[in-house]
């Protein structure tokens, strides 16, 4: 992680707004945001945020710059295996957590995504806590490494590489509000999603 933030400065994220105050707070306090800026806002055990925010970020204009969609999936991939074998402890690799984008396009972002993050935060909460319990995260980190896998190939279809975000951004959400009902869902819209894409390569 980086230095940048003292660790007593984080705050408590129970929510996508919470997420979105969080990215805002750090972009005002710097020029560019490093992706380990971020992760010492949230914590290295905050693996439901850490799935989410590049999601959601995919689906922005910071999504839209040649090879972020790529990079946004490697980031996930990584935190997603390290869900799958149960680290308590997020670790990203340096050349990841130096990446960083400037804080104006982030706060806009952040902005940007605000009457999502208040819909999502009001239709979903802890519903079938169960299902938010192992192996249930395992499966979902197992889903979204192989969504990942899809987004390279998908980089050349415009905004196609926002299909397999969406499931995606759906586990980080189902882990962050610990709902059982939107995982168990974003597993259905992965397979679905993934099926459209094999139907759509054969």
């Amino acid at each position: 992680m980086s230095d940048a933030e003292p660790r007593d400065d984080r705050q408590a994220v129970h929510s996508v707004c919470d997420i979105l105050d969080l990215l805002r707070i750090t972009a005002d306090r710097r020029d560019k945001v490093s992706v380990g800026d971020v992760l010492d806002a949230i914590g290295d055990r905050s693996y439901g945020p850490a799935l989410l925010i590049p999601a959601l970020l995919e689906s922005t204009p910071i999504g839209g710059i040649p090879g972020v969609p790529t990079f946004l999936a490697l980031f996930i991939a990584i935190t997603a295996a390290q869900l799958l074998w149960d680290k308590d402890h997020l670790w990203l690799p340096g050349f990841i957590q130096r990446r960083s984008v400037s804080a104006g396009k982030l706060h806009k972002a952040a902005d940007k995504l605000n009457p999502v993050a208040s819909w999502l935060d009001r239709w979903f909460h802890g519903r079938l806590p169960r299902f938010v319990k192992q192996p249930w995260p395992r499966i979902a980190a197992a889903m979204v490494i192989v969504l990942c896998l899809t987004v390279p190939p998908l980089e050349f279809v415009p905004f196609a590489s926002s299909a397999p975000m969406l499931p995606i951004a759906a586990f980080g959400l189902a882990l962050l509000v610990r709902d059982g009902l939107l995982l168990i869902a974003a597993v259905g819209i992965s397979i679905a999603v993934l099926a459209i894409g094999m139907g759509l390569a054969g």
